[in-house]
């Protein structure tokens, strides 16, 4: 049995990699992390075990941060504005055959399940910079930041049913709030504002009710049974399993 390390299912099985965070939202400034995300398959053979592969793994690089494909999928699916936004970074580093295809099933995830979801995201961090607000006379900005930008990428999604994470024209206004010359009660009319045209916007968006489920998981089948395939030092005789369980068969 080949000894699989979650540092080595990310070094060689990662599909996609991407850069997040500031330099994927166009606000990058001198002292920004390059925040890297990325996709791997784990071999189908590892699922054959008793104790299965992670389904997220951080590192091996610092601000470094994998899924699972089939996590991924999932949380894609459900509309999680981290996984989505990882979908549509502009600044990919790595994507082979297989990150291709999943790259091109990107309007698949989209849905307006993204108003929900992005809501309630954008709630729960609303509420701690009010936090901050009330115990220390002010919220911490960099966060006020992204929040906003956040929201005005939701109203945007459900608006056009396209996904656009770089803030483009909206950089020097969003460093602004950043350095925090932007006084608190103008930010939460802000967000107040961005809050009510998202809601506005989800009644008339040209998203789809729900994701194409059936399409990803086609896509996930196809990868696992590719991966079941492939010549590999997991285990003696697992083509031989292969055949009998009839994986390649169509």
């Amino acid at each position: 049995m080949h000894p699989e390390t979650p540092e080595s299912l990310v070094r060689d099985h990662t599909i996609y990699a991407c850069v997040m965070g500031s330099r994927a939202f166009g606000l990058a400034t001198d002292g920004s992390d390059t925040d890297r995300r990325g996709v791997f398959v784990a071999p189908t053979p590892l699922f054959w075990r008793f104790e299965k592969p992670p389904t997220h793994v951080e590192g091996p690089l610092e601000e470094q941060f994998s899924w699972e494909l089939e996590r991924f999928c999932e949380l894609a699916l459900r509309a999680n504005p981290n996984i989505l936004e990882c979908l549509h970074s502009p600044l990919v580093e790595h994507a082979d055959d297989t990150g291709r295809e999943l790259l091109a099933l990107r309007g698949a995830f989209l849905s307006r399940r993204a108003h929900e979801t992005f809501t309630r995201y954008a709630l729960g961090q609303r509420k701690k910079l009010e936090a901050d607000v009330r115990s220390h006379g002010a919220p911490r900005w960099k966060h006020a930041m992204h929040l906003l930008r956040l929201l005005a990428s939701a109203r945007d999604l459900l608006r056009t049913g396209r996904l656009t994470i770089d803030v483009g024209d909206g950089r020097e206004s969003l460093l602004a709030v950043k350095r925090g010359e932007v006084p608190w009660p103008e930010v939460e009319s802000r967000m107040t504002r961005l809050a009510s045209e998202s809601e506005e916007a989800a009644r008339h968006s040209p998203l789809p009710p729900e994701p194409d489920h059936r399409r990803v998981e086609d896509f996930l089948i196809r990868v696992r049974r590719a991966s079941a395939l492939q010549p590999g030092p997991y285990d003696e005789g697992v083509q031989g399993v292969v055949d009998a369980r009839g994986v390649g068969q169509h």
